[in-house]
């Protein structure tokens, strides 16, 4: 879709950030900036100018720059010592978009987005991503991912800040995982989203719920749980499931319930071996 009250489109820097003003976006890939009308708009910020390296893996973790796309982080290789990155598909496919969008998303557009059914907000908050804000006065912040996102369209980030990266610790990258996705279509928009990993060391087990809630939620467990614990930790939670088009909250939380129970089983099964 055209944007017709944008006027101008100027390389992102960080004097841009700073002489930020109503009417300024950010400009990633665009898929959804440009596929709805944004009549407040007059001025674009082009973060690919910055030339952040997509990837960047360390003895400490990896590294995804805001402008990485979907379809660099798919194809690059991960190494054998880290497990979680099967994750990596796995979310990328709870897009379900095409490979035109896969080849413009980025995981910075899709967290700062803040839908409920981002699904690399799933993947950030699994791994206990955390991300680097730039602000307006040049200062640099960290916020976990699962703080990052405070709502449906909400996030941390006050106006003219901008996500650098997003980091994913050595530790949660050596866990083995679990993962539970569902839509109401073959093709919709994640209504449930589960996502198990443990700890091959401390036998330390986290559950991270996504797309059900209106924000991220995790349950952290010292061992993996039992059923009843699990199922205490849930109640416990006093989570509130989201209510939209793509799923009713009682369906989303029977799901919610379903899947954290199998994922506990499969992280179980994984231990056993």
């Amino acid at each position: 879709m055209d944007l017709s009250t944008v006027e101008t489109i100027v390389p992102g820097h960080r004097s841009a950030i700073e002489g930020w003003q109503p009417g300024d976006a950010w400009l990633a890939g665009g898929t959804w900036l440009f596929s709805e009308p944004q009549p407040e708009l007059r001025r674009l910020v082009d973060l690919t100018a910055f030339g952040w390296t997509a990837i960047t893996a360390g003895r400490d973790g990896l590294e995804v720059a805001a402008t990485c796309t979907l379809a660099e982080l798919v194809r690059w290789r991960a190494p054998g010592r880290w497990p979680a990155t099967a994750l990596i598909p796995q979310c990328c496919q709870a897009l379900l978009g095409s490979f035109k969008v896969w080849n413009a998303a980025t995981v910075g557009g899709n967290l700062c987005l803040a839908l409920p059914a981002g699904p690399m907000i799933s993947l950030a908050t699994a791994l206990d991503g955390v991300c680097t804000v730039w602000g307006r006065r040049g200062e640099t912040s960290s916020v976990s991912a699962l703080e990052f996102v405070t709502g449906p369209g909400e996030k941390a980030l006050s106006p003219g800040a901008v996500l650098r990266s997003v980091f994913l610790p050595d530790a949660a990258l050596r866990c083995v995982t679990a993962f539970r996705q569902f839509s109401l279509s073959p093709v919709g928009r994640s209504a449930v989203l589960v996502i198990g990993r443990r700890s091959r060391q401390s036998g330390e087990t986290v559950i991270t719920l996504t797309a059900s809630l209106p924000r991220p939620a995790q349950l952290r467990f010292d061992r993996p749980p039992t059923a009843e614990e699990l199922s205490d930790a849930l109640d416990e939670g006093q989570l509130q499931y989201y209510d939209d088009v793509h799923g009713d909250p009682v369906w989303r939380e029977h799901l919610t319930r379903m899947y954290s129970e199998e994922v506990r089983r499969e992280l179980e099964g994984e231990e056993r071996t």
